[in-house]
């Protein structure tokens, strides 16, 4: 009986020949991520540890302010300090302060800190983000970062797995965000808690990195513990771009056992949107678009839909026209290389020209830290993963979720708008291509 790919990564890691869903194993990390607020408990705990003087491996840390940058207040600038003088005094390697990294999610693949078979954790849920590249990644509480700080070991039960096999080529304006969000819709927020999803599938075979990205990064809505695609031809590319060390590429074996395999069709896949409050809630935008739902805010960003790809497709919605005026557009690009990748294209220009405002990068935003934050009665369409009452700011505000094309249509009409309406022609960033844009 074969594994799956999660399973064979976690049995090279835990020194093991096989093993099975529900096993406890110890395994061996590559890499453990903080943010400044995850970091700040895990290095507390660590300060606790008996004998814990130094991480295992400053090469193998990374540690990333992201969160409140800039720091909105004392506090959240006290939290930023209290990291930077431990990877000081770590002598951690990858230290990434604001102006010179970004959002983890989206810095540590830029960086080459991820490599296909890889087992990757951190103190942030999204850390799963990373199966996009075929690595084990996954988010963990701040206790067990700073266990992994000291030991470079972590203590994890393995996960069974779900298949999902995708089929079909999209439609005009149907992007990976949509794919991703129809497929939380048919498992649930619960339907793949503590599982690991594995992609398949011709459809996402001819994804681009970020559309992968953007698909690992919301495993976590369904609950799952990790999701993961295998590293082909193109990801073996990406990554070699960014770093010369050796990594090793697993494969599911022919008769891995899964506990569930579900085939999607995306040939007719409308554009997608996620209604209040839960990130499954997801309907067709035909559905939506039958009442006029008008937005007070449409955020564009995030570690699910900050990319380059992204800000292409928002920028060709937006050149030469003016967001509606009932509206307020932010946009968070997702590092500062696609920042200054973005001002080199000009697309920074077109959005503040359009009437957006482009913010440093950073997560402040999307998790109601600041930079963004909505207030009660306030609607607001965006790209990023979750809608939660009071995910964005107040309790008493709507967020729905859905792709860039859609989230700057909703920015021209100041009402939730489909994209196929407007009459925009996308080009190397549109749907033919675009399967691949986030």
């Amino acid at each position: 009986m074969g594994m799956t790919l999660t399973e064979k990564i976690l049995a090279r890691h835990a020194g093991l020949e096989r093993v099975e869903p529900g096993q406890i194993i110890n395994a061996k990390v590559d890499l453990v991520l903080a943010n400044e607020l995850s970091a700040a408990v895990a290095i507390g705990v660590m300060r606790k540890i008996k004998g814990a003087a130094n991480v295992f491996d400053p090469s193998k840390i990374a540690l990333v302010a992201d969160h409140f940058v800039p720091a909105k207040d004392a506090q959240s600038a006290s939290l930023a300090k209290l990291m930077k003088e431990f990877a000081a005094e770590q002598k951690i390697q990858h230290f990434f302060d604001v102006g010179r990294g970004g959002i983890e999610h989206v810095v540590l693949p830029e960086e080459g800190l991820v490599a296909p078979g890889e087992l990757i954790v951190g103190g942030d849920s999204h850390t799963c983000t990373y199966g996009a590249f075929g690595a084990f990644a996954t988010g963990m509480g701040s206790t067990d970062v700073a266990a992994a700080f000291v030991l470079g070991e972590v203590w994890l039960k393995v996960p069974a797995s779900i298949k999902l096999v995708y089929s079909g080529k999209p439609g005009p304006m149907v992007y990976a965000k949509d794919i991703m969000l129809r497929t939380v819709g048919e498992l649930g927020i619960d339907g793949a808690t503590y599982r690991a999803i594995e992609y398949h599938g011709t459809t996402v075979d001819e994804l681009s990195i970020t559309g992968r990205i953007t698909m690992a990064n919301m495993a976590i809505e369904a609950g799952a513990k990790n999701g993961i695609f295998h590293a082909d031809a193109k990801t073996i590319a990406y990554v070699k771009e960014r770093t010369d060390r050796r990594f090793i590429v697993e494969r599911a074996d022919d008769d891995a056992v899964y506990e569930r395999v579900i085939a999607i069709d995306i040939g007719g896949l409308e554009p997608q949107v996620a209604c209040p409050h839960t990130p499954d809630n997801v309907h067709p935008i035909s559905e939506v678009t039958r009442d006029e739902l008008r937005v007070d805010q449409v955020f564009i960003g995030s570690c699910t839909n900050g990319y380059i790809d992204d800000l292409r497709v928002v920028a060709r919605f937006l050149e030469g026209k003016q967001i509606a005026p009932n509206v307020r557009v932010i946009v968070n690009p997702g590092s500062q290389k696609v920042w200054m990748q973005a001002a080199q294209e000009g697309i920074l220009t077109t959005l503040a020209a359009a009437g957006c405002a482009v913010n440093t990068p950073g997560c402040g935003a999307c998790f109601g830290g600041h930079m963004g934050t909505l207030g009660d009665g306030e609607r607001a369409i965006s790209t990023t993963n979750r809608n939660y009452v009071g995910r964005m700011g107040s309790p008493k505000a709507e967020i729905y979720l859905a792709s860039p094309a859609t989230c700057a249509a909703s920015a021209l009409t100041g009402r939730i708008t489909d994209p196929r309406e407007l009459d925009v022609e996308l080009t190397t960033a549109s749907p033919g291509a675009s399967r691949g844009a986030g």
